[in-house]
């Protein structure tokens, strides 16, 4: 039996269940049994239900783990391999697999939605009913069957806590900002949300050399973390206008990548408003399905020359993101430990999301074992 916490419908509590089954790892799938994993405020907004996700579900995304079984055609990982557990697996095989876009995989989208394997089946039941796992991951739980291309194989030495981190908060905010917006050195960069993506946009833009680095939030103990993962200056949003902030610390001229972290609609408008022109914004936050991006279309993007992305799981996959992550970590150039905020059981996940809005910033982690 496996033992989870499970949304039962939208806004509900997460229910801690140790009754699931758990179905053996079919082919290109292994089983995982879980040591950590993170708490993401995506989590929150499934049980909100800003994301939709298929319910019953697991929810979790992030993890990292053991492997104990896997199935026909599985090469790497190995049984006993610790590994990262991501939440999105490519097929290789598809129009955007094969054309470098790997992290907007048809198959991987599709399984996204569904909240299955990428056959569009379910691995877990309770008493007869499948129960879903949110992004085909479901790492709140202690075990978890997941397609083999959604996990790393990791150094042993690499704690469970920092490795789960690895799988989605890590990867998408040093993917922002070294893969999408691909930060030059010595520019600004202004980062709005300093949680456990946001931080590491601000890491990521220092590992990309840039000169200033912006860090927004209304939460003083976010905004003292985000310094110590190299933000050079620091708005607290509840003092003041962050956008007057912005423009006075870059002359009045704007920043040349302003990143949204947080998915709200005032805080969209802000990065939009703290670019400069020529210069790029980038939307990592999950907004609500009702937030919107406006701009006159002359003023704000043709005459200011304006760019205005989106960023997908950090524009790679884990495959590719966690031995370069790994590397820069052992190199003394990525702090990871220093992301983990707060430690929990399983039963106090749902207690973790409620959190979360007016959290410290950084990670709660899970531990199972």
């Amino acid at each position: 039996m496996t033992r989870a916490a499970v949304l039962a419908a939208p806004g509900q509590r997460l229910v801690v269940h140790d009754d699931l089954e758990m179905e053996a790892p079919r082919a290109g799938e292994v089983a995982v049994r879980m040591v950590a994993a993170g708490v993401c405020h995506s989590d929150l907004s499934a049980r909100q239900g800003d994301l939709l996700v298929p319910t019953p579900v697991v929810l979790g995304h992030e993890g990292a783990g053991v492997v104990v079984a896997a199935g026909a055609g599985v090469d790497t990982p190995r049984i006993g391999d610790h590994v990262v557990v991501g939440w999105l697996a490519r097929c290789g095989r598809c129009f955007w697999c094969a054309h470098g876009q790997a992290h907007l995989c048809d198959r991987a989208t599709t399984a996204l939605a569904a909240g299955s394997m990428p056959d569009g089946t379910t691995r877990l039941r309770r008493r007869g009913a499948a129960v879903h796992q949110m992004s085909g991951a479901g790492t709140f739980a202690d075990a978890a069957v997941v397609p083999a291309a959604a996990t790393v194989a990791v150094p042993r030495d690499l704690a469970f806590e920092v490795a789960a981190l690895l799988g989605c908060a890590v990867a998408t905010g040093v993917g922002a900002a070294l893969r999408t917006a691909r930060v030059e050195p010595g520019s600004t960069a202004v980062v709005v949300g300093c949680g456990g993506v946001g931080l590491n946009v601000v890491q990521g833009a220092r590992l990309a050399g840039a000169g200033r680095i912006v860090a927004v939030d209304t939460r003083r103990p976010a905004l003292a973390l985000a310094e110590a993962m190299g933000a050079t200056d620091v708005v607290d949003a509840g003092a003041g206008d962050p956008v007057a902030a912005v423009m006075a610390l870059t002359g009045q001229r704007g920043a040349d990548v302003a990143f949204e972290v947080v998915g709200r609609q005032a805080t969209i408008d802000q990065a939009l408003a703290m670019a400069r022109r020529g210069g790029q914004v980038v939307l990592v936050g999950i907004p609500t399905m009702d937030a919107t991006v406006a701009l006159p279309a002359f003023l704000g993007l043709v005459l200011s020359a304006r760019t205005v992305t989106g960023c997908w799981s950090g524009s790679w996959t884990v495959a590719d993101a966690v031995p370069e992550l790994v590397a820069h970590h052992r190199a003394g150039r990525l702090r990871l430990a220093e992301l983990v905020t707060a430690t929990v059981g399983l039963e106090e996940v749902d207690a973790a999301l409620d959190r979360l809005p007016h959290g410290a910033g950084g990670r709660t982690v899970v531990r199972f074992s």
